[in-house]
């Protein structure tokens, strides 16, 4: 879930091998979550019903959804299609085979928190918004690379945006960003998707955050629906959003959440295309 930018003072946590360990199950559980989901995506679904039989998945795992009633939110996933950006309130609008979704999911587990998204493809969503998920996940990680132990927060920033806007001329969202997470859902740092390198917040060991570029096929700017949440594209054209919580190590950064289960999800799953990373 994604954070809306803010000022004031900051109390960061750093975790404990312990603590990761436990976080890591979290993420797994999320993990699983979002695969689940995986296979559940085709014509005709509705958000409320994969949210409602997600909602039903982790509480069958000994999990608590963490969105659920987050600063009153109603639901237990983020469902973001389309032009959505983030913070979807899963509705009964069936989804169709040109629809682009960006299922965001958290989880309390243990009394420590995990987030990650994923954004699905249906079968006849056509190639530039294709293109435009396969530079977002690739963003994702050119971000993870900078989360290591000495490197700043701008570093995390500046390789997403550089990446994303420089070389594929794409709109990184300014308004939402990444952040801390642990014993709560949102801790500081704030982690923006933009940046400069060498500013901000040195990076130490154990340092756990939710890094999730938000990217837009034409204007940076959105705006926020009446029902408080749902966060669209100014000009309606479509975003992506890939999220993985990491602990920031030393030469590399540990990734606690794990997509290759949705991966594997959309492999046998025919009414979605697969998305790979573009390096």
């Amino acid at each position: 879930m994604g954070l809306f930018t803010a000022q004031g003072g900051k109390q960061v946590f750093f975790k404990t091998a312990d603590e990761v360990e436990m976080m890591r199950q979290s993420n797994l559980l999320v993990s699983r979550t979002l695969a689940y989901v995986g296979t559940l995506l085709k014509p005709g679904i509705t958000g409320a019903e994969i949210d409602h039989l997600a909602e039903e998945f982790i509480k069958d795992h000994k999990g608590r959804p963490a969105f659920k009633g987050y600063n009153g939110f109603p639901s237990t996933l983020c469902i973001s299609y389309n032009d959505i950006v983030v913070h979807g309130i899963p509705s009964k609008r069936e989804f169709t085979e040109t629809d682009i979704v960006s299922v965001d999911c958290g989880v309390e587990l243990n009394t420590f928190f995990g987030d990650a998204a994923f954004t699905f493809a249906f079968s006849k969503v056509e190639e530039p918004v294709l293109e435009l998920l396969r530079i977002t996940y690739a963003s994702l990680y050119k971000g993870i690379e900078q989360a290591v132990v000495g490197k700043r927060i701008g570093d995390i920033g500046f390789a997403i945006q550089d990446f994303c806007e420089r070389k594929y001329r794409y709109s990184v969202v300014r308004d939402l960003v990444g952040h801390g997470i642990g014993r709560s859902l949102h801790e500081d740092p704030e982690v923006p998707n933009y940046g400069k390198r060498g500013k901000g917040m040195v990076l130490r060991d154990g340092l756990v955050l939710a890094i999730e570029p938000m990217v837009n096929l034409g204007v940076k700017e959105v705006f926020q629906d009446t029902d408080g949440w749902t966060i669209f594209t100014k000009d309606r054209k479509p975003s992506a959003h890939y999220e993985h919580s990491v602990v920031v190590r030393k030469n590399k950064a540990d990734i606690l959440s794990d997509h290759s289960f949705v991966i594997e999800a959309i492999k046998n799953n025919p009414e979605l295309q697969e998305i790979s990373p573009k390096i």
